[in-house]
């Protein structure tokens, strides 16, 4: 079946795409400073992240099109996120530079690789990432209490923590992409071939 054909139109999909719908709902409440429903409307975003990856493998409703999509809808949304909580001054802006600078790196690069109907697929590394770098996330939204009780920002520890294994992720899909990406240039070297 072609790309062009594919049926993009599934559960898991459209969890993506609500998921995308979220980010500008998240931004008027964050810079409204309605920082718990600004929570709830992240915390929901993470669990329709997990639930439609689950409903994907579950029932074997993975498409390209999500696997291009799902991710990107996961960073656009940490990364408004760590730049909303910046902004607050909430968050170091080195972490959330490096950040941008590492996802910006895994959209064009998988852009690049996707027309040459290439896919990366998620590795556990990327998943490991992004779940301490969600979860840093929510634990920056209660940076005050954490600060009274504990005396220390574990947030932001966490938010450094969740950045060095993005970086780490980062070699790695990079080690990946260059691998796919000689092997696609060798497929079209031989089909040009045959032709």
């Amino acid at each position: 079946m072609s790309k062009e054909k594919e049926n993009i139109w599934n559960v898991p999909n459209v969890l993506t795409l609500i998921r995308m719908a979220l980010i500008p709902v998240y931004w008027v409440l964050i810079l409204n400073d309605h920082f718990y429903w600004a929570l709830a409307v992240f915390a929901i975003a993470s669990l329709t992240d997990v639930a439609d990856g689950f409903i994907a493998r579950k029932y074997n409703l993975i498409t390209d099109f999500g696997k291009l999509m799902d991710p990107l809808a996961d960073k656009l949304m940490s990364l408004s996120v760590m730049l909303s909580l910046t902004i607050k001054g909430v968050l170091p802006p080195l972490a959330v530079i490096l950040l941008f600078l590492k996802e910006a790196t895994m959209v064009v690069g998988g852009l690049i690789l996707y027309r040459k109907e290439v896919v990366v697929y998620s590795a556990w590394i990327g998943k490991l990432a992004q779940t301490v770098v969600v979860c840093s996330l929510l634990s920056c939204f209660f940076h005050e209490w954490i600060i009274k009780h504990l005396g220390f920002p574990l947030h932001v520890y966490l938010v450094w923590a969740g950045v060095a294994l993005t970086l780490i992720a980062l070699i790695y899909y990079i080690s990946i992409a260059l691998r796919l990406n000689r092997e696609a240039n060798a497929r079209i070297q031989n089909e040009n071939k045959k032709a």
